[in-house]
């Protein structure tokens, strides 16, 4: 038997592997945090902005790896309108990958998300809030999809939202065969929530990321379609490790 065959073979596997993992996706939607991959005992911080005409928005989301499959979601927040400052609820979810398709070229997931809403008024009760999450990733662009409905309890109407959101890198046109490069990528979404008692409110969403291996820095702009017809910014950073 030909010993060069046979660690041939091990060797061309850890190189596919490899390979694979570098197709990981870095970039996700500017408006949700729930489609990012995480590693096994990965983390990552997320620190957002949001300024609007009346009240600005400050939240910080936290993603830990339990495994591939598994990642445990936090979101807190803090809303500032003139004098009247406030913490809003923390959000706890639970994501769970129950399909995925992986190659060379990108990746194909699916996934639940299953968690509670603790509201900051303790007269309010906690609440129940589920959903899906999907991803599709190959050469330079990537698509996410997400929904989340989070259902009424006392004096608490039903909530839902959706994000569907499309990222495509400008640079660099090619990967390097290995190792990370710095990369820019352009975001462009469609958003949208819905409150019990209301109608939704679709938003359109650009802007832009600049993803390095080890943290990201991402902004755009967001103007609603119907309704009120605002314009808000956004400016996020997250920290991977």
């Amino acid at each position: 038997m030909n010993l060069r065959r046979i660690k041939f073979f091990p060797n061309l596997t850890i190189c596919c592997l490899s390979l694979i993992m570098m197709t990981e996706p870095m970039a996700m939607g500017l408006r949700s945090f729930v489609a990012l991959p995480v590693e096994k005992n990965g983390g990552v911080i997320r620190l957002f902005y949001q300024r609007a005409t009346d009240t600005d928005m400050f939240a910080t989301s936290a993603a830990y790896g339990l495994s591939a499959e598994q990642t445990l979601l936090l979101g807190l927040s803090y809303l500032s309108s003139g004098e009247n400052n406030r913490r809003g609820d923390t959000s706890l979810l639970y994501r769970h990958i129950f399909w995925k398709d992986d190659s060379l070229a990108g990746t194909n997931r699916l996934g639940f998300l299953g968690g509670v809403i603790i509201p900051e008024d303790k007269d309010q009760k906690v609440t129940p809030q589920a959903g899906l999450v999907f991803t599709h990733f190959k050469d330079r662009y990537e698509i996410d999809f997400d929904t989340l409905y989070q259902a009424s309890t006392k004096n608490r109407p039903a909530n839902a939202r959706y994000d569907l959101s499309w990222q495509y890198r400008l640079s660099p046109a090619v990967r390097p065969d290995w190792g990370l490069a710095t990369e820019l990528n352009s975001v462009l979404e469609l958003n949208g929530n819905w409150s019990e008692g209301n109608n939704t409110t679709h938003q359109i969403t650009a802007g832009l990321q600049w993803v390095s291996a080890e943290w990201i820095i991402e902004g755009g702009l967001v103007k609603d379609l119907n309704n009120q017809y605002e314009l808000r910014s956004v400016l996020s950073t997250r920290f991977h490790f």
